[in-house]
Order: structure tokens, then sequence, then C-alpha cells
């Protein structure tokens, strides 16, 4: 074999290894863009499934503050049986509410605004920012609020002299 034989044969086979090198980026590319693919289809997956859970929960919270009314109503009625039948339903669905990842807002403490939506302020001699009371309890879906608790919140008692 020449010399030149063999340089053409090595440019050749340089050639060759260039292609097969460009080959294999090519591939490794789609197999990345691949990836990111599945990842963003299960994470978008996970979102609609939550957005569901989100929906059907706000559905149903009317439901449980009727029923919480109905107990405190047949409470001061005196009813005990229809007291136990709407507390035993309420339990249920509060159970798989609560199975779907639903949980109830804290509002013992300081008013948060990322969870409570503050109905009114009232002067009290709690500290400032408090809440003194839960008008309608809120809920969080995961780590959603579906919806913020509504409360009363203390503000600062008046000065003699202001009235």
């Amino acid at each position: 074999m020449t010399e030149a034989e063999q340089q053409t044969l090595e440019e050749r086979l340089a050639a060759l290894e260039a292609e097969r090198d460009e080959h294999l980026n090519d591939l490794k590319r789609v197999a990345a863009d691949f990836e990111n693919y599945r990842k963003r289809v299960a994470r978008d997956q996970e979102s609609l499934v939550a957005r569901a859970h989100e929906r059907l929960v706000k559905e149903l919270l009317p439901v449980l503050d009727g029923l919480e009314r109905a107990i405190d109503a047949s409470r001061d009625t005196g009813t005990r049986s229809v007291e136990e039948g709407v507390r035993l339903v309420h339990q249920e669905l509060q159970a798989a509410l609560q199975r779907e990842g639903l949980a109830e807002i804290e509002t013992n403490g300081r008013f948060d605004p990322h969870v409570h939506e503050a109905l009114l302020s009232q002067p009290s001699d709690a500290e400032e920012g408090s809440v003194l009371e839960v008008v309608q309890k809120g809920y969080k879906l995961g780590d959603r609020v579906v919806r913020p608790a509504r409360v009363v919140v203390a503000a600062p008692q008046e000065a003699d002299g202001d009235r």
C-alpha cells in the first residue's frame, strides 16, 4: 500500500469517526430532549390531578359548612338523634376530604395574610394582629390555600381621650 493510499484511508477513517461522533451527539441530544419531555408531561399530569382535587374539594366545602351549622342548631334544640346522625356524616365527609389532602388552616396566634382573610378588626386586650374569632374555617389542599380562614383580628384598645 502506498503512502498516498494510506493517507486517503486515514482521512476517510477520520471523516467516518467524525460522522459517527456527530450522530452519537445527535442521539444523546434527542434522548435528553425526550427525558425532559417525559418529566414535563408527568408534572403537567400531576398539576391537572391536583386541580381536579381542588375543584372537588371546593364543591364539597359548603356541604361541610352546612353540616357544622346543622350540628350547632341541633345542639340548641336538644334533638340528640339528629345531632348524632349529622355528626357521623360530618365526620365521614371530613375524613374523606382529609384523605384527599385537605387540612384546616391553623387560626391560633397571629394573623397571616397568606392564609387568613380579615373580615374586621376589633379593639381588644389581646396582642394586636392576633386572631380573636374565626368566622369561617379556612382550608389548604396540600400546600395550596383552597379557601382562606375568615377571621376577626385584634386591634389596639382605644385610649380614653380618643372617644
